[in-house]
């Protein structure tokens, strides 16, 4: 082999490598998609997207000032609009939300 031959053959091999990089990085990067009040689990748990229009009447676990960003399952950073949750597998909830699952934070 000559040292053309070589050259092409690292060139495609580092750019291959580089393509499959990008690839996996972009798909890491990817959301996951955002719970909806109308998706089956949503409704099996009474999620809220919106801590406030639980209705207290169907609901006697909620409690104001309760909502996802302060559970003890909600994954997503302070200060997230939204965060995983692995009650729902797969799915972002709003740090706003609320379902009958929650469970105070500690500390």
């Amino acid at each position: 082999m000559n040292q053309t031959t070589l050259t092409r053959r690292a060139f495609v091999i580092t750019t291959i490598g580089a393509a499959a990089s990008l690839v996996l990085q972009r798909n890491a990067c990817a959301e996951a998609p955002l719970l909806i009040d109308s998706d089956a689990p949503a409704k099996a748990l009474g999620y809220h997207a919106d801590a406030a229009h639980v209705d207290k009447a169907q609901f006697a676990r909620y409690a104001a000032g309760q909502d996802c960003g302060n559970c003890s399952f909600y994954q997503g950073k302070p200060g997230d609009a939204a965060g995983a949750c692995p009650l729902f597998g797969g799915k972002r909830v709003a740090a706003a939300g609320w379902c009958n699952a929650y469970n105070k934070r500690a500390g």
